[in-house]
């Protein structure tokens, strides 16, 4: 499932590498299908995924959690793959997945990225969410995968939420695997190559106002659309 708001520049090479990466899928025997929720684009975005030939839905309403919880709700499979837009799978990565899928001891999980564009200061950041990522289990919003049932069992993402989401969900899948004897897992060994383009795009200055407002503001900021900029303001 991949949500996608305004990705007309990346959502093609995106949909190739996911439908290589889902060829894992294909080797142990199970069918897929994958679906991308457009996201109220004002660009060629939807077009651009039908023209993929994937099954192209619409939320109308510009919040990364709908737009997830949209596409969960239209699948059919007993797992659910949700990967953003800008993001690049690989057919490894997917295989590891499948093999934790597999073993019945896990019920969801994510992986560590790295970037398609390093940038000099993001390096560190990187290193130190991939070492957090692990060590809590917080799945990054990129790459998650989840049992469909626990999904629903779950709600979801979180409506309240515009950013941040993915960890709020991270916490309560964790809570919901210990109680039945399970695992999240974040996978490592393949890392999910994913776009640098907000590092690029948006100043060091701008991310650091970012982070303080959040945390002057006690997370607030995080279920305000328009404070969360680099996510909703549509510079691409």
């Amino acid at each position: 499932m991949v949500p996608a708001f305004n990705e007309e520049k990346l959502i093609e090479r995106s949909l190739q590498s996911i439908r290589i990466a889902a060829s894992a899928f294909s080797h142990v025997g199970w069918d897929h299908e994958i679906i991308v929720c457009d996201n109220n684009s004002s660009d060629r975005t939807g077009e651009l995924a039908r023209a993929q030939g994937v099954r192209v839905l619409f939320e109308p309403v510009n919040q990364i959690s709908r737009a997830r919880n949209a596409g969960a709700a239209a699948a059919n499979g007993q797992w659910l793959v949700f990967v953003d837009a800008d993001s690049f799978p690989s057919a490894e990565l997917f295989a590891e997945m499948v093999v934790q899928m597999q073993s019945g001891r896990c019920l969801g999980g994510g992986a560590t990225v790295e970037l398609d564009q390093p940038a000099r200061w993001s390096s560190g950041l990187i290193c130190v969410w991939s070492c957090l990522s692990r060590w809590r289990r917080w799945m990054a919003g990129s790459f998650i995968f989840c049992e469909a049932r626990a999904f629903r069992h779950l709600d979801g993402f979180s409506r309240e939420l515009f950013v941040a989401e993915e960890i709020d969900f991270s916490k309560r899948l964790n809570e919901l695997a210990r109680s039945r004897g399970q695992q999240v897992i974040i996978l490592h060994r393949h890392p999910l190559k994913t776009s640098a383009r907000k590092i690029h795009l948006y100043s060091l200055r701008e991310h650091i106002d970012f982070l303080l407002r959040s945390l002057l503001r006690l997370g607030r900021t995080f279920k305000d659309r328009e404070a969360c900029g680099p996510w909703y303001d549509g510079r691409r």
